[in-house]
């Protein structure tokens, strides 16, 4: 089969299309004939060398797919040949075919395309995991998403907005404002020319918000805390602008504030499985009733998976970035 390999560490021409063995299924997996797979920052990450698959996992880049099941483990109860379904990975999607476990897969929604689907798998799983499974955000509450208008970003609106949340959302140009406010932020807020604490300091009347989710990082992680709410959560998936930060821990104490350091695809197997099987009982009836959609930036193909990527290093994307593998 087709896979995109990383032989050596480096720029986006370090992605490298090779011919590799098929997978074969262990006892609760199965084998999925990729349609589609997408592109996220910890793809960029590991096409660097600073963020490898974990153990027993394939080596190449690919964290969600969408695609027909081809092959059943021995033990497989879930599933059918033939099921049109998307996956939660640990590595290995950009490729022709990806062995999975049964409890990482779930059915095509009804009302979204197979290639589209794949957007879904990482940014719900990551939306769902620390806004209402870690963070505890309710109905009636408010949140401030940055990076708004990412695949991540697109997605925590919209859910959250379907869930009675009143949602605020950074991002970088006015455009891309626009479309944060098209996705249900009641306010998006430009970084480049707006101090996002002062805004949430005057739409919430000086109370802040009660969850943040920060993608982010570095310097943010102080105005976090600045624009939080008594008892607020932040919650940190990502560190794009940094490791290092610096915050105020008496005005966190005084919040009653927590901070909340997350990652998805390392996370233990029985964890991963909960998390999809809330998303499938939580979030799926949502999409299926078009209330949460991927918004797709780009498609390429997998042969064009350094295009991808250089699109996503650019920033200029809104939404998601696919690879189209048939």
């Amino acid at each position: 089969m087709r896979a995109i390999t990383v032989p050596a560490p480096g720029g986006p021409d370090a992605l490298t299309l090779s011919e590799l063995d098929e997978p074969t299924p262990g006892p609760l997996e199965v084998v999925i004939d990729v349609a589609a797979a997408g592109v996220n920052r910890a793809d960029i990450a590991q096409r660097e060398g600073r963020y490898p698959s974990p153990a027993g996992t394939p080596e190449w880049p690919g964290l969600e797919v969408s695609g027909t099941v081809v092959a059943l483990g021995s033990s497989v109860t879930a599933w059918k040949i033939g099921d049109y379904v998307v996956a939660l990975l640990p590595g290995g999607g950009y490729a022709d075919r990806v062995a999975v476990d049964e409890g990482l897969v779930l059915p095509i929604p009804r009302r979204v395309d197979l290639v589209e689907a794949a957007g879904l798998p990482e940014a719900v799983a990551t939306v769902w995991s620390n806004l209402f499974m870690s963070a505890d955000l309710k109905a009636g509450e408010t949140l401030l998403v940055h990076g708004g208008t990412s695949g991540v970003g697109t997605i925590a609106i919209q859910l959250a907005t379907a869930l009675g949340v009143t949602v605020y959302a950074t991002a970088g140009t006015a455009q891309k404002v626009a479309v944060t406010e098209q996705l249900g932020a009641t306010r998006g807020i430009n970084y480049r020319n707006e101090d996002f604490v002062d805004v949430i300091a005057d739409v919430t009347e000086g109370r802040g918000v009660d969850v943040v989710l920060d993608m982010v990082g570095g310097d943010y992680l102080a105005r976090d805390v600045e624009a939080l709410a008594p008892g607020g959560r932040i919650m940190v998936i990502a560190a794009q602008g940094g490791n290092d930060a610096t915050i105020n821990v008496g005005r966190l104490m005084q919040k009653r504030g927590r901070i909340w350091g997350t990652t998805l695809r390392a996370r233990p197997l029985d964890e991963r499985r909960e998390i999809i099987a809330q998303v499938r009982e939580h979030v799926w009836p949502l999409v299926e009733a078009g209330k949460v959609r991927p918004l797709l930036d780009t498609v390429e193909t997998l042969d064009f998976a350094h295009r991808a990527h250089r699109r996503m290093e650019s920033g200029d994307h809104v939404g998601k970035i696919l690879l189209a593998v048939r």
